[in-house]
């Protein structure tokens, strides 16, 4: 590992086992950032791993995106199943996280074919579709015990994050309204989007001067966020989200950011 590693330009200085040994810490002499991500990504992937100029320090702003991140599923998908569009629905989707497709237009074109769908699809699709990531309950209950305000951010909907972000125990939910008239969704969205400028700019506010702070997600909408973050975390991401992040969950689920922030199995917390 110490030769792979110094053949890419980045000398390891000490090594030590953290969080239970569960984590190997490494400091460099020598190596940017960048250099030691593609190292570890050249010689290791997948594997679990934060690379930080400085000393890791306990986050006290969380920062999340939900959909494929805190949730295993993309809810419109879901949603769009039980109008007989998922597969329609879905290849949107996929474009738009792989940032094939400008993601506010892709949005409403997607809400739009949800046009006279009951508004009661959406609490039969929580129920029997969306289930949270494994990890992400015991990520957020951990670091709001350590002292971090907790905000789930979405490109979704409040339809279904205002009962994910109860659930897992977020501070404050930011997501997009579906208009309602009827019973019926209206194809048409109420007030602003909610897109990767305004994910970024949640964090920036909620961070304020100078305070740590941690962003996941796995999307291109979700790239300035990470950027904005101290430890911005891709979680089992797509390509571009992943290369923009200093942080990256690839093989474990996302209780290893907890791990990689130095916090020990044992001061874990279970929402």
């Amino acid at each position: 590992m110490v030769d792979a590693l110094k053949g890419e330009g980045a000398a390891l200085a000490s090594a030590a086992l953290l969080a239970g040994e569960e984590v190997l810490e490494m400091r460099f002499a020598t190596g940017e950032p960048d250099t030691v991500l593609a190292a570890i990504d050249r010689h290791f992937a997948p594997a679990d791993m934060l690379v930080s100029r400085d000393t890791i320090e306990m986050p006290k702003v969380f920062v999340s995106d939900m959909d494929s991140t805190m949730i295993g599923q993309e809810c419109i998908d879901e949603l769009a199943d039980y109008a007989g569009l998922k597969p329609q629905i879905a290849a949107i989707t996929e474009r738009a996280m792989q940032g094939e497709l400008d993601f506010v237009a892709a949005l409403r074109e997607r809400v739009a074919l949800l046009e006279g769908l009951e508004e009661s699809a959406v609490s039969t699709c929580l129920d029997e579709r969306i289930t949270p990531t494994p990890g992400a309950r015991a990520l957020v209950a951990t670091l709001a015990a350590h002292g971090a305000r907790t905000v789930l951010v979405t490109g979704g909907f409040h339809h279904f994050a205002d009962p994910v972000g109860e659930m897992l125990g977020f501070d404050r939910v930011v997501g997009n309204r579906l208009e309602v008239a009827g019973g019926r969704l209206t194809g048409g969205l109420l007030g602003g989007i909610v897109d990767s400028g305004v994910k970024a700019q949640v964090l920036r506010e909620e961070a304020g001067e100078g305070r740590i702070s941690i962003a996941t997600g796995d999307g291109a909408n979700d790239i300035p966020m990470i950027e904005a973050a101290t430890y911005g975390f891709a979680y089992r991401a797509k390509p571009k989200a992943r290369a923009a992040a200093n942080g990256r969950v690839d093989h474990g689920d996302l209780s290893a950011v907890l791990s990689l922030l130095g916090i020990p199995r044992k001061e874990w917390r279970a929402a």
